[in-house]
This record gives structure tokens, C-alpha cells and sequence, in this order.
């Protein structure tokens, strides 16, 4: 996930007469401008992942005639707190929320007061949500790792033994902790012997992950398969053997999101597989159920909702060079 940053976006969708007023923040208003729903997004940081959501969703609340804002808290936890008293402030019905840091769901939930929060792309422990009023939308970042397990194990069946090097994304983030956890549990389920011979975090950076693995190629230690959490730290992975005068395609490198990037080096032969990770899905999800909450709609029938009603899961989607081109633009 190549790191962007838009300080602020401000998406209005609908038939606003107003749209310049509402725009400049306007205190005063009218039935006319105002939406049966109104949605406030806050965003943790933009990436091109995000920023897929944020287009589905902005294309489904324009299809349900409803209002969206977006904003982007830049990787603050501060300013992503004043997005959430913005949001009361201005009488916002719901807030969607790409949470900067899980740890800090605690004091989001409190500065929403009475508006529901759908958290999105981060998940929130089990704990912090509640059907109706605190629900996650995103898919279930431990089944991605298990699908890069999977392949491994049938790239890799002639092997009793297997070293494996993994990447992971920030420490902390929900996506980190269930893929990187996938991984691990679906490869010590296989029977065979798993060596970790390298395991660090590059923070889905790409530059960050070719720079760890310029480091591990100077130690010479043999390596069978390369397992990243997300594209872009694989494709980190990818420079730093051409670097090296390695063929990345001699070693499986996998990695997670089916970005475009991403998809184009399984094309040719540089990277093995990936994981597709339904932005669009995601998005139109997040606002569907948003709007659902908003009128108090029976959710018991939306598509992937668990039975406690906490979670709404948009199913993954392997990508290796069989089916890439159906992820390709």
C-alpha cells in the first residue's frame, strides 16, 4: 500500500441546492439541503486501497441518495478524534471509521456520544463492538493468511521442511495480527517443518520491505517462499532480488490486495499469488449498512453479517496466474 496523503477531502453527494454553503460549513440549515441520511467518513491515512473504498463508497451513497463526507486523519489519532466531535458537532447520523489505532476505539466511541460508528479496514477487539450500534465492515483478515498458506503448501508439497520468510505490516493493525497469524497457524497445521527464518514488519511500505530484504539475502540463508501482508511490501521483496540478480519468479512471493502493481507482476512472472480484497465491496457494504443503522432496518439479511450482528465479512479472493487477468483493469 503506496502511502498517500490528502489532508482533506470533502466528498457531498446528493442533489445539495446548496452545495457552496455546506461546502464552507454553513450553521444554518434547511430542509432542503438537509439528507434523509448523513454519513461522516474518517479516514486513518489514504493509500490506493483506500482510496477504492472510498470511491465505492461515494458511488453507493450517491446511488442511495444519501450525504457523505470524507476525511482524512493523515495517520493522527488527534485530528481522527476532532473528525469525531466534528461529526456531533454538525449532526452527522453516522460515522464510518478506518480507526488510525485500534487501542484508541475506546476513547472514539466516547467523543461520538449516541452516533453509531460502522468501523472499516481496522478491526476493533470483539469487545468494543455492539450489533446496531458498533459494527465492523472489512473482510476476515485471517483467511487471507490462510489462502497464502495454502498455496505454499502446493507449490512446496515435495518438502518436509520449509523456510519461510515473513513481512508484516504496522504491529498493531488488525490486518497485521490475522494475517500474519493465518499464515502461521494453517502452515503448523500442515505437519511439516516450519522455520521462520526471517519475520519482520516493514508497515506495507515497499521501500521498507526491499530494504529488509537487501538485509536477509547478505546472510545467505536458503529461503523457500516469501510471505508478505500486503502487495506492496511484496514488491519490495521483488526489487531487492532483481537487485540482487535473483529471477524473483524462482522463489514463490506472495502477497495480499490484488493491486494493480500487484497483479501486474504475477502477469509476468515476478510475484505467485495474492489475495483479492474487495474495496469496492467494502465500501458499498460499510454504506449500506450505515444507512440500515440510520432507519432502523432489519440486518439479519445483509449479505455476509454474522449471527451476533457485529461484523459484516466481504469475502476474499485468490489471484494467481490462472484467474489474474479478471482482477486487472
Amino acid at each position: 500500500m503506496k502511502k498517500g496523503f490528502i489532508q482533506k477531502t470533502v466528498v457531498m453527494i446528493g442533489l445539495l441546492i446548496l452545495l457552496a454553503s455546506a461546502a464552507a460549513g454553513c450553521g444554518e440549515k434547511t430542509a432542503g439541503e438537509k439528507k434523509d441520511v448523513r454519513i461522516f467518513l474518517s479516514l486513518n491515512e489514504m493509500d490506493t486501497f483506500r482510496q477504492t473504498l472510498v470511491n465505492a463508497a461515494a458511488d453507493k451513497a450517491e446511488q442511495e441518495g444519501v450525504e457523505l463526507v470524507v476525511e482524512d486523519a493523515g495517520g493522527s489519532i488527534e485530528t481522527q478524534v476532532e473528525h469525531i466531535k466534528t461529526a456531533v458537532a454538525e449532526e452527522y447520523d453516522v460515522i464510518l471509521c478506518s480507526a488510525v489505532s485500534t487501542d484508541t476505539v475506546v476513547e472514539l466511541k466516547a467523543s461520538a456520544g449516541d452516533i453509531p460508528i460502522i468501523f472499516i479496514n481496522s478491526c476493533p477487539d470483539d469487545k468494543h463492538l455492539e450489533a446496531g450500534k458498533y459494527i465492523y465492515v472489512g473482510s476476515d483478515e485471517k483467511v487471507a493468511g490462510q489462502f497464502q498458506a495454502e498455496y505454499v503448501l502446493d507449490a512446496l508439497t515435495d518438502k518436509d521442511e520449509i523456510n519461510v520468510v515473513l513481512i508484516k505490516g504496522p504491529n498493531e493493525h488488525s490486518a497485521t495480527i490475522g494475517r500474519s497469524n493465518g499464515v502461521k497457524q494453517a502452515l503448523a497445521e500442515s505437519g511439516k517443518k516450519i522455520n521462520y527464518v526471517f519475520e519482520d514488519r516493514a508497515d506495507w511500505d515497499t521501500e521498507q520491505a526491499r530494504e529488509l530484504f537487501e538485509l536477509f539475502l547478505k546472510t545467505d540463508v536458503p529461503v523457500d517462499c516469501v510471505i508478505c501482508n500486503n502487495d506492496s511490501m511484496a514488491l519490495g521483496v521483488i526489487a531487492a532480488c532483481s537487485n540482487a540478480g535473483i529471477d524473483p519468479g524462482t522463489i514463490p512471493i506472495l502477497g495480499v490486495d490484488a493491486t494493480g502493481d500487484g497483479c501486474a507482476a504475477i502477469r509476468n512472472g515476478d510475484m505467485a499469488f495474492t489475495v483479492y480484497q474487495s474495496g469496492l465491496g467494502q465500501g458499498q457494504a460499510a454504506v449500506d449498512m450505515a444507512i440500515k443503522i440510520v432507519k432502523k432496518e432489519d440486518t439479519k439479511g445483509t449479505e455476509g453479517i454474522t449471527e451476533d450482528g457485529k461484523y459484516v465479512w466481504v469475502p476474499f479472493e485468490k489471484v494467481d496466474s490462472s484467474n489474474v487477468a479478471q482482477y486487472m483493469e
